[in-house]
């Protein structure tokens, strides 16, 4: 199994966990505001780069 496959199943193991022991608009809210709030603390120059390497991932 790859990293990012357990990185993707321990994703989604916390994401049930969470539905079970949250209302699912808090569980929602969890799920969707860590990874945005990553993504701002990164600075300019670190955002062109992500962006970068998804479009090579996707091909264009």
């Amino acid at each position: 199994m790859s990293k990012n496959a357990k990185v993707a199943a321990g994703g989604v193991a916390v994401g049930l966990i969470l539905l079970i022991w949250l209302p699912w608009w808090a569980a929602l809210l969890i799920v969707l505001g860590v990874p945005a709030a990553a993504y701002l603390t990164l600075d300019p120059a670190q955002r062109r780069r992500l962006r970068r390497v998804n479009r090579k991932e996707i091909g264009g």
